[in-house]
């Protein structure tokens, strides 16, 4: 499932904005808003930059990869496929790295190269029927098992049930108690952000008239038209929590309020409704994991914010001079649609795995999980296919603040047999500064289950419409990595895909700082979160991949 929207406000507390403007009018913006250098201060990409020559920046180094070890080498062309939610392939900073299946003609409804196909000259969707319809929100994990099992066993006891039956109900008391969880939870949240957006919309619309202003953006409120002190407290106080959250105006938060509100109301209406369906928009048997060609052409959905960002990250152009760069060089960006707003299905994932694979990717980008994985088999399968064609997996940690060692996230990175899977890199999102806020708030982490640490939070890349923005995620961590991975097989095509992970896990800076345990203000050591303990760095990780591999 995508990072909600609904994760971003809550960095703001629930409260928001007009509500603590009395804390926050006695700060001062953190050192992350104040960079120590030129060179930190230039970029919005803070992620690219490197911790020893940026003052301090927690970036992966890539600015100074470029500049130092990679002037004038020449590179090759890699193939990513990002499995995501769509992307929006006429973005100016996208359209000339999209890869396109050269075998196939664009728009004659013939599979030209036989391969199941019709018409996937820049990838597929798993989530869209033969008649051009588009899943676009579908039930959470949860509700589709609770929807089969609930008839099975509401109201009875575990000594009624056969002992055969009884680790389906253990499953069903499980994902019941859990389902119920996220009921009460969104309910609760739906109220919040209503009266949340109805007072910051009260408090905008006056200090609006007060002001005498249109638009209360950063400009605005740093310098506000007004010798009131009353006023420039409020205002002062509103730009600071701007700048702490890397909102550009309070009518950008009210917006981003309104598509909270939407995201919470769908998932009461949808992600959570036992009785909605959407499956039947693709036409296919859910539960045939070996069935292979359905879906459509159509890799742009109806929504393809998170899967534009995703891309924009690991290989926006670097040549065109527009926008943002993207970690990676000479990259291919292959769109396969398999990931809803809800959860994904395990067969979706599966197919898309195999898609991806069989059309040539050497890096696959998966910023998507789930708690619940009721065909892990196909999934495991896939990934052993993956596996055996030297193909590299990189999968975000999730979003919730969960210890993975206790809770595994699917895809998960061991088998059903215990096997750790080789050729799969799991990611947890840092920020930007290296003190108790260096990781993120939200991330998912563990010593055993999460191998590395990148950039995830307030990340600026590609969005829909030829638009840049900031989105923050271990989805957004997911694709630093498969970016640094990239332009390692870009440079050393030779390297497999355990080659790669072996470099990028070792080659990972460990730091012992004193953080914030996510979802709780608990100081541990950061090393302690993962299983290297370190956050990604492009320039040692180039460094480690000039040496003989032994």
């Amino acid at each position: 499932m995508a990072f909600p929207l609904t994760s971003r406000l809550r960095l703001l507390g629930l409260s928001f904005l007009f509500p603590v403007l009395a804390a926050s009018a006695q700060t001062t913006p953190p050192a992350s808003s104040n960079p120590a250098t030129p060179a930190a201060a230039a970029t919005p990409q803070w992620y690219l930059l490197d911790p020893e020559q940026d003052g301090g920046v927690m970036g992966i180094s890539a600015r100074r990869a470029y500049a130092e070890l990679l002037q004038g080498k020449a590179s090759t062309p890699v193939l990513v496929a990002v499995i995501d939610a769509g992307i929006d392939t006429a973005h100016v900073d996208l359209k000339r790295v999209l890869w396109h299946n050269r075998r196939e003609i664009a728009g004659n409804g013939q599979d030209d190269d036989k391969n199941g196909y019709v018409d996937d000259v820049l990838g597929w969707s798993f989530l869209g029927g033969a008649d051009g319809r588009n899943i676009d929100v579908e039930t959470l994990e949860e509700t589709r098992i609770l929807a089969k099992l609930q008839p099975l066993y509401a109201g009875k006891v575990r000594t009624a049930v056969p002992a055969a039956k009884r680790a389906e109900f253990d499953l069903y008391q499980k994902v019941k108690k859990s389902y119920d969880a996220k009921v009460k939870e969104n309910t609760q949240r739906l109220q919040e952000f209503n009266d949340a957006y109805r007072e910051n919309s009260q408090g905008a619309a006056g200090l609006k008239q007060a002001l005498g202003v249109a638009r209360l953006d950063t400009a605005t409120l740093r310098n506000p038209p007004t010798q009131d002190p009353e006023l420039r407290q409020i205002t002062r106080g509103l730009y600071t929590t701007l700048i702490q959250t890397g909102f550009a105006s309070l009518d950008d938060v009210l917006e981003e309020m309104k598509k909270g509100l939407k995201e919470t109301q769908d998932q009461l209406d949808y992600g959570l409704n036992l009785k909605y369906n959407p499956r039947p928009i693709v036409g296919d048997q859910p539960e045939d994991t070996k069935q292979r060609n359905y879906g459509n052409r159509d890799v742009h959905g109806p929504d393809p914010m998170h899967g534009t960002h995703v891309a924009g990250i690991i290989g926006a152009d670097r040549e065109n001079n527009l926008g943002v760069l993207g970690v990676a060089p000479n990259v291919q960006i292959m769109a396969v649609r398999a990931v809803p707003d809800g959860d994904e299905r395990d067969k979706d994932v599966a197919n898309a795995i195999r898609y991806a694979v069989d059309n040539g990717a050497q890096i696959i980008n998966m910023s998507f999980g789930k708690y619940y994985s009721p065909q892990r088999p196909a999934v495991e399968e896939a990934i052993k296919y993956a596996a055996t064609k030297n193909v590299l997996l990189v999968h975000s940690a999730g979003n919730e603040n969960e210890d993975l060692d206790k809770t595994l996230q699917y895809p998960a990175p061991v088998y059903l047999s215990g096997q750790r899977v080789p050729n799969m890199i799991t990611v947890g999102a840092s920020a930007r500064t290296n003190d108790e806020s260096m990781v993120a708030d939200f991330s998912n982490y563990g010593k055993n289950q999460v191998d590395v640490f990148a950039p995830g939070n307030q990340i600026y890349s590609t969005l829909p419409g030829s638009r840049y923005g900031n989105l923050s995620g271990t989805s957004m961590a997911a694709p630093v990595v498969t970016g640094i991975a990239a332009t390692l097989k870009s440079y050393y095509p030779q390297l497999t895909a355990v080659q790669l992970k072996r470099i990028i896990l070792e080659s990972a800076v460990p730091y012992h700082t004193k953080v914030r345990k996510p979802g709780t203000t608990t100081l541990v050591d950061f090393a302690e979160l993962s299983r290297t303990g370190g956050l990604v760095n492009l320039y040692r990780a180039l460094q480690l991949a000039q040496k003989p591999t032994p």
